[in-house]
């Protein structure tokens, strides 16, 4: 989620010209090369961004849940750089790109918003980028569970593929990894849990 809530930047003309779209599981919602509609923001259930690689596999750049933003780059972009796919019950709101960006020059406040909330994410995707240049599994997934942790735990949004491709891991490396950790007594898990049991980071 968004430190800042959109909210609290997005112009209110802005707000008046967006408009909800809704998206059952898998259906795309733009794919990499299309012309950019403008930003979107999530208002319920699940938004990937995808990629795939040179070898076939695909690779998830990012899970959007309600509250995040999604094309905050192609405002600035002749086209989309990646899918995104509902990977469920969707809701999503389009903010059109000329008049967002009309709104931003008329509004400096809420350019400086939207420049925060950019800063913020790039902050976010350093520390993706330091998980994946760790090179073992178990430190991978310490390291995520660590970060993103409430409390101790992390609460398994989906399925553990999608945690897996997160983190550059096959499903089946994931699996091994969770269960020689459980097993270690370093985490506990539930269906929708994965609980930090000791100070194993």
């Amino acid at each position: 989620m968004n430190a800042m809530n959109a909210s609290d930047w997005m112009p209110a003309e802005a707000y008046r010209l967006a408009r909800p779209l809704k998206l059952p599981p898998g259906e795309t919602l733009f794919r990499r090369g299309d012309e950019p509609k403008g930003l979107f923001l999530v208002e319920s259930g699940e938004i990937r961004l995808i990629r795939v690689d040179a070898g076939g596999r695909e690779i998830i750049l990012f899970r959007a849940y309600a509250g995040d933003l999604l094309a905050e780059a192609s405002l600035f972009s002749d086209v989309y750089h990646c899918d995104a796919t509902a990977a469920a019950p969707s809701v999503v709101r389009l903010f059109p790109k000329a008049a967002l960006l009309e709104a931003f020059g008329r509004d400096p406040a809420a350019a400086r918003g939207f420049m925060a909330m950019l800063a913020r994410q790039v902050m976010s995707l350093r520390t993706r980028l330091e998980n994946r240049n760790l090179r073992t599994a178990r430190d991978r997934v310490l390291h995520h569970i660590a970060l993103h942790a409430e409390d101790g735990s992390v609460v398994i949004a989906g399925n553990l593929k999608a945690m897996a491709a997160e983190l550059g891991l096959s499903h089946e490396s994931l699996y091994r990894t969770l269960a020689a950790l459980e097993a270690e007594g370093a985490i506990a898990r539930t269906q929708h849990e994965i609980r930090l049991l000791s100070d194993a980071v």
